[in-house]
């Protein structure tokens, strides 16, 4: 279904299981990054703010892809986060453990982070932490199988999710843009280390 706002810009709505996807499809109506664009060489001609064409539209579409990719999540009562360790295990294949070290490593966060967020599924039972069987000062984080049975159930859901958001795309844009951010992304990582 979509709907003409009388701007020039075109609104249709993607029913995907429960949840209503947004997407607005520009016509006439100029993006605002380009807009912010035009702002800046309008008021600064002596600077390039080129960069926020590429910058500020990845930023623009991190926040709309985690508004997107996170209803089913919070569907399941999972917090940010708290999915990435579940998927982290299981594919890790059985019996579903790592170490709270290698769950950081994986998902590049803190250590502390994996702490928080493994709290919070112990308690929901989906993850359980034990005594390293290799190191009995160490501890492995494991799915329980509720744990197993959910990220089952969801990984469908979020992979499916991810093709819908995708399928305006062919097959060798999505090639390009995939090692076009590939590149940037080993631009930017050795840039800040």
């Amino acid at each position: 279904m979509s709907r003409d706002d009388g701007d020039g810009s075109r609104r249709k709505f993607i029913f995907h299981g429960r949840h209503i996807i947004f997407r607005e499809i520009y016509s006439a109506r100029v993006d605002r990054v380009t807009e912010i664009v035009h702002q800046w060489r309008r008021e600064r001609p002596d600077v390039d703010p080129s960069p926020l064409l590429v910058i500020g539209r990845i930023q623009h579409l991190a926040e709309i892809l985690d508004a997107a990719l996170r209803p089913p999540f919070a569907a399941a009562g999972l917090g940010n986060g708290e999915f990435d360790v579940l998927a982290a295990l299981r594919r890790e294949g059985e019996p579903f453990q790592l170490t709270p070290g290698q769950l950081s490593e994986r998902m590049l966060v803190t250590t502390g982070a994996v702490t928080k967020r493994v709290d919070r599924l112990i308690t929901r039972g989906l993850v359980t932490r034990s005594i390293s069987e290799a190191d009995a000062r160490g501890r492995v984080v494991g799915l329980t199988p509720a744990g197993v049975d959910l990220v089952n159930d969801l990984i469908e859901k979020h992979l499916a999710n991810e093709t819908a958001l995708l399928r305006d795309l062919t097959a060798g844009d999505r090639t390009d843009l995939e090692r076009l951010l590939a590149a940037l992304t080993r631009t930017v990582e050795s840039s800040v280390a």
